[in-house]
């Protein structure tokens, strides 16, 4: 049975605020307690029946993993350069996903710790077919085009409560409670990464009770950029639409296609920031 699990770092216990995950010694610490909930979401499946995994680090520059330290037994996906960033590697070949370390979407619950949609930088807000949606439902998307399932998520409380309005039926482990976007109680890593190995299993020994998340195409994304500088110059791709000062809109015919669109437009975004060749004067 092949596992893919997508990796990000502010939905891990512990995280609290941005300001523990800039470049600097707290960052690291993070880095260390990303990778051991990721083992535990590893190991949880291979007691639950899993005989390959698969992990693509999520997050930022995507080489936050301590390879080093990662369970011998899975692989790993690192590096920045890629056409399906966090899903990386996924394909019809796998059985289930698996989100460990994940966070609300920007447009959701004001609880939810460090909510943004894949790039805060950026992005406000993202619908899919007229649904807003966070990274995880849309990630969960693509993989069920192949017909995979999604079958276990980590995070907040606010977040898992966000997640199980699109996936029911997804084991959940609420490694810590949203007070506010930088605020959370939180409970000993150690203590979470005991519920991840549980709720991980559980996942995998009920893969044939969940079902995949299929979304049917055509696919149309609309997304609000937060400067409307960003939103046009992602209509130097031709079938991208301005659809008010911040928002674009574009479709395609099947997921997959709609998802790599969606990841260039957001590049496209993030390089538009401060103006695409060079820094912005206002």
């Amino acid at each position: 049975m092949k596992i893919f699990v997508s990796a990000d770092i502010e939905g891990i216990s512990g995280v609290a605020t941005n300001v523990q995950l800039k470049k600097n010694d707290e960052y690291q610490r993070f880095r260390k307690l990303m990778t051991k909930e990721v083992n535990a979401v590893i190991e949880g499946a291979f007691r639950g029946g899993a005989t390959e995994v698969v992990v693509a680090d999520g997050h930022g520059n995507m080489s936050n993993i301590f390879i080093e330290d990662l369970d011998e037994r899975a692989r790993l996906v690192s590096g920045n350069n890629r056409v399906m960033c966090q899903l990386e590697g996924l394909d019809e070949s796998f059985d289930a996903i698996m989100f460990v370390g994940h966070h609300g979407r920007e447009a959701g619950s004001e609880r939810t710790t460090i909510s943004h949609t894949l790039a805060g930088i950026c992005v406000g807000e993202m619908k899919i077919n007229g649904k807003i949606v966070g990274e995880t439902e849309m990630n969960a998307g693509a993989a069920g085009h192949f017909g995979i399932p999604a079958i276990f998520i980590s995070g907040d409380d606010a977040y898992v409560e966000e997640v199980k309005e699109t996936l029911p039926d997804v084991e959940a482990a609420v490694v810590k409670y949203g007070i506010d976007r930088f605020a959370a109680e939180l409970i000993p890593p150690a203590r979470a990464r005991k519920l991840i190995e549980q709720k991980a299993e559980a996942a995998v020994r009920r893969i044939n009770d969940i079902k995949p998340y299929k979304v049917d195409g055509p696919i149309t994304f609309e997304i609000e950029f937060k400067g409307s500088q960003q939103a046009l110059m992602t209509t130097t791709i031709p079938s991208v639409e301005m659809i008010g000062p911040k928002t674009i809109r574009f479709t395609c015919e099947d997921y997959i296609t709609a998802y790599k669109h969606m990841w260039g437009v957001v590049i496209i975004g993030m390089a538009a920031t401060n103006g695409v060749l060079g820094h912005a004067n206002a």
